[in-house]
């Protein structure tokens, strides 16, 4: 199994539910591209909340040195990011992928994450977080991808539960709800666990 992890924006909990998604299934992780924060990267922060000793942390295709987006990122590091360079690591394990931002982040003037997912054969699993407009980007990430065929997975809420919202996205795209995650004070290892104990994919 390989699951590629998107958001329908930034800082919405795709981290969180990819460490749960790892340790759940034991599995392998890669982001692909990281922008900034690499001395505290998504993958150093997944690994800090894994318990299991079989995942593998594989290395990202592209390490830029500035938090913003990766096409801004890599022109200043001087680099264009190459969609052919964005290969899936080799693992025997399952796999979590995790994406950077929404699905149309630019990766250079031609290419955007969903055009990563392609070549991943990969199903997706989307993380919503309410806030005013979540409805309006949750449905249109899955429309997108939808009309692109690519297989999704489910979605995964993140944050303090809104019911109104999760059941209207749920009826009005008929995916599945995988889990949510609620608004922790913090998170650690054994949060990660009890997380991971709990869910069935």
């Amino acid at each position: 199994m390989r699951l590629f992890v998107t958001g329908i924006g930034t800082e919405v909990g795709k981290t969180i539910a990819s460490s749960i998604l790892v340790e759940a299934l034991k599995a392998d992780y890669w982001k692909p591209v990281q922008a900034g924060e690499l001395e505290n990267s998504d993958t150093m922060k997944v690994k800090s909340l894994i318990s299991n000793t079989k995942s593998v942390f594989h290395k990202e295709a592209y390490q830029l040195n500035s938090p913003m987006s990766p096409h801004a990122a890599a022109e200043r590091d001087n680099i264009r990011i190459e969609l052919s360079k964005i290969t899936p690591p080799k693992t025997e394990n399952y796999l979590i992928i995790e994406g950077a931002g929404g699905l149309l982040v630019p990766l250079n003037n031609q290419d955007c994450i969903l055009d990563i997912i392609p070549n991943t054969d990969t199903e997706v699993v989307i993380v919503s977080r309410h806030y005013l407009g979540s409805i309006n980007h949750t449905l249109m990430t899955i429309k997108t991808l939808k009309d692109k065929n690519i297989n999704i997975k489910g979605i995964i809420f993140s944050g303090e539960e809104n019911k109104d919202t999760e059941s209207i996205i749920l009826k009005m795209s008929g995916i599945n709800l995988l889990f949510r995650i609620n608004e922790e004070k913090y998170f650690d290892k054994e949060i990660i666990r009890k997380y991971a104990q709990q869910i069935t994919l």
